[in-house]
């Protein structure tokens, strides 16, 4: 794990070490390669994986315009700062909603002690949009906290097309291992980073997408500035997406100034009395 993790951030990993232990005498790896294997095998059809980076560059079809700002929306039932946020109900009706109002990508947080998510979300979201949307659906990304390659392919087993990678928990060569073998499995990588020794290691690895995330965790206090501090130092054919804070189209159109490809919002969206015109509005 990489030095100086914040003191909620080691908890959860731990928390997460005792239940990947339990999943996997559950369900072991070579189970998870072969359900990989069999979705691998329908690639061609409307079923197959969708580019995270392509979407938060050209825009979902039908929806794009230049130079927009791209969204990803993201479904969260619950967050250790704010508590519970919207019912299980509404989150099962969200991915639909914000694909037909114009989101990019996706993002189905997993997490389930603190986050209140499951994995077996992201099968039902991928099911709705392809059966909605076929080849135009936007890009699925699992929200989790990630760090053994068995939850890369167990990502792509329930339908992820990509996965977060969160700097602050990995080291260089963890970080390197787990970007490789998403891409060996069709997905993409947003890697997350809080700082700028953490951009710094996001692009030795390689990654192609970055995101920079607002949020202390720990403090849990969000500031957009980090965005602004942050962004100089990605150089351009990297994908900047900018996490937390971004709550109203004031703040879109800051970040669109900044250099920004895509804002990922969460709670402003889950929280909203109309979640679909609420990302109307973002999108402006």
């Amino acid at each position: 794990m990489a030095r100086d993790v914040p003191p909620i951030l080691d908890r959860i990993v731990a928390e997460k070490r005792r239940e990947l232990a339990r999943q996997q005498e559950e369900e072991p790896l070579d189970a998870l390669q072969e359900r990989v294997e069999r979705l691998r095998s329908h690639s061609g059809e409307a079923g197959g994986q969708r580019s995270l980076r392509q979407r938060l560059s050209e825009g979902p079809p039908g929806f794009a315009r230049a130079g927009q700002v791209q969204i990803i929306a993201e479904v969260k039932q619950a967050s250790p700062s704010r508590g519970v946020l919207a019912d299980p109900y509404l989150c099962r009706s969200l991915p639909l909603v914000y694909a037909e109002n114009g989101a990019a990508a996706i993002s189905i947080v997993t997490e389930a002690r603190h986050f209140q998510g499951e994995i077996e979300a992201l099968e039902y979201a991928r099911d709705a949009l392809e059966r909605a949307f076929g080849d135009d659906r936007p890009a699925l990304l699992r929200k989790d906290f990630l760090f053994e390659p068995y939850q890369v392919w167990e990502s792509r087993a329930h339908g992820a097309d990509a996965v977060l990678l969160i700097v602050a928990i990995l080291s260089d060569a963890r970080l390197r291992d787990l970007l490789a073998l998403a891409r060996r499995l069709e997905m993409d990588c947003l890697v997350e980073c809080h700082d700028e020794t953490e951009v710094e290691r996001a692009l030795a690895a390689g990654a192609d997408i970055v995101g920079i995330n607002n949020r202390d965790l720990r403090t849990f206090n969000v500031d957009t500035a980090i965005t602004e501090r942050l962004r100089p130092l990605i150089p351009s054919g990297v994908v900047v997406v900018s996490e937390s804070g971004v709550r109203a189209r004031d703040d879109v159109e800051r970040m669109a100034a900044l250099g920004v490809n895509a804002v990922l919002i969460g709670e402003a969206l889950v929280t909203a009395p109309d979640p679909g015109a609420k990302l109307h509005e973002l999108l402006g």
